[in-house]
């Protein structure tokens, strides 16, 4: 038998899948490695928690690896030997430990991927990437489903990937329930009728590592209790949450999946996107998770609620890493509706009389996060209302959520939120004025402004940047279809309603502050 290389084994924060293949067989040959560096803190100002989270859980997965007689070498932040990027860390190591061969899990992430290719051309020892053993497709996936079709639409992957898996299938090829897809039942405003048990969490003191970001100067946004930190940063607190999640949050789930409200943080929904973009937990195993709970209680369970889940997972999460490989590179330069202006300074501080997007972006700096329709038809919206560069809403959307990996965040960001890749994600622009915002949250109700006013001084802000921005983007939906619709109702509207209109929304764009 040929003697094994001595290898070494690069974990990045968001390969921490503690099933993978890499864990089983012979290991006295091999070294793991973990590095907590600037080049990942710094390429945007992250969130504190956010920060905090992925350097808890590489801690955490790499003393599970040591438990188990693993050799790991962990370079942390203050490190004094830690160069803070990969190429010259990993360099470096593999000199100083005569490592003769590299391998590497393909990361989620282009510039990684990029940066990884670049350094193994220049390594004069055998190296070699494995796939990170997670997601139900591969990066290519998407491309050689969609090919030679003109339009990508998300439901005909699903529906594939629903059949392709037998997830919520009758006899392999009906949809369970006799629809694909219960989206339209996914749409109620709470109102406190449905109750939310207490969450049930793990809180940690995170004091320490907390002064070691600290001490090695990382700027950061967002706020954090040191000593109550309730994010899961192991696979242990993942379960946990999948489980809570399971028990008392999936029976609401599908219901108000796209509710909002000023007096909860997270309604129903499960809090397990950073488990899983961290890979502590896989999407095979929280949709089996969910399955096996809906199935052992039908008699309690709509199958719209479980839907709407596996729906986000399955099909969205799925399809947006397929974008993100099919397109990229281009696509982080995509800025179709041409728009220049900078993001207002209440996005960093929610110091703002808008109601909606004071509790959205509070809730985001307090506790990095927001759900799905706070980020797209919230702060999301207002961005492209008011004609954001979408690099400056990908750099924020980026820093501030917990979840954010660019090949999740941009897709949704720059695609779906701010139609600045022209369609390819999303068939229209998600804009709406204030109605909207009205019907699915409470924000309205307690608001300096007045929703139903479109130009007076006490308006909605919403209201007439909607109007504005319709207007302004004649040229750009002129051939969209989906938008004939909204754009025959703007040619209807009076000349002089849209001089006040347009009057109005530029001095909103021109002074958010006010706002």
């Amino acid at each position: 038998m040929a003697e094994k290389l001595k290898t070494l084994r690069l974990i990045l924060g968001d390969q921490l899948n503690h099933k993978h293949s890499w864990y089983n067989g012979e290991q006295d040959h091999i070294t793991y490695l973990f590095m907590e560096m600037r080049q990942e803190t710094d390429y945007v100002k992250h969130h504190i928690q956010k920060i905090v989270a992925f350097f808890s859980a590489m801690r955490n997965f790499a003393e599970y690896l040591q438990e188990r007689d693993h050799q790991v070498i962990y370079l942390k932040i203050g490190d004094s030997e830690n160069e803070q990027t990969l190429p010259d860390n990993l360099k470096k190591l593999i000199s100083d430990h005569n490592f003769e061969k590299f391998e590497y899990q393909l990361p989620d992430e282009y510039r990684l991927d990029e940066q990884l290719k670049d350094l193994c051309k220049e390594l004069d020892i055998e190296s070699e990437a494995y796939d990170t053993e997670h997601f139900y497709t591969s990066r290519t996936d998407l491309e050689k489903f969609y090919e030679g079709k003109k339009q990508l639409t998300m439901e005909y992957f699903y529906r594939d990937m629903r059949k392709k898996h037998n997830i919520l299938m009758v006899n392999k090829s009906n949809p369970e329930g006799g629809k694909w897809n219960f989206d339209k039942s996914n749409r109620k405003k709470w109102k406190g009728e449905a109750e939310i048990p207490h969450e049930k969490g793990f809180r940690k003191d995170v004091s320490s590592l907390l002064e070691e970001i600290e001490k090695a100067g990382i700027e950061s946004m967002g706020s954090i209790q040191a000593n109550n930190f309730n994010w899961p940063t192991s696979r242990e607190d993942s379960l946990k949450v999948l489980n809570y999640f399971c028990k008392n949050l999936l029976v609401h789930f599908g219901d108000f999946q796209d509710a909002m409200h000023t007096e909860q943080e997270y309604l129903f929904h499960s809090r397990l996107s950073f488990c899983m973009n961290s890979k502590m937990l896989s999407p095979k195993e929280v949709i089996e998770s969910v399955l096996d709970h809906y199935y052992d209680n039908k008699n309690e369970i709509d199958i719209s609620q479980v839907e709407g889940f596996v729906r986000q997972i399955l099909g969205w999460r799925e399809y947006m890493r397929g974008i993100y490989w099919k397109e990229m590179p281009g696509y982080r330069r995509s800025n179709k509706l041409r728009n220049q202006n900078e993001l207002p300074g209440f996005y960093w501080d929610a110091d703002t009389k808008m109601n909606c997007l004071h509790h959205s972006i509070k809730n985001s700096l307090e506790n990095a996060y927001a759900h799905h329709i706070q980020r797209l038809m919230i702060t999301g919206n207002y961005a492209l209302l008011t004609q954001t560069h979408p690099d400056e809403v990908d750099a924020w959307y980026l820093g501030i959520y917990i979840d954010a990996i660019e090949w999740v965040e941009i897709t949704n960001t720059r695609g779906m939120s701010q139609f600045a890749d022209g369609g390819i994600v999303a068939t229209k622009p998600y804009v709406s004025s204030g109605s909207y915002i009205n019907k699915m949250s409470n924000y309205c109700s307690n608001c300096h402004y007045d929703v139903k006013k479109k130009t007076e001084e006490n308006a909605c802000p919403f209201n007439s940047l909607y109007w504005n921005f319709l207007d302004s983007k004649r040229e750009e939906f002129a051939d969209n279809q989906r938008m004939n619709m909204m754009m025959s109702l703007l040619d209807k509207k009076n000349p002089d309603e849209m001089d006040k209109i347009r009057k109005r929304a530029a001095q909103i764009i021109k002074e958010p502050s006010k706002f």
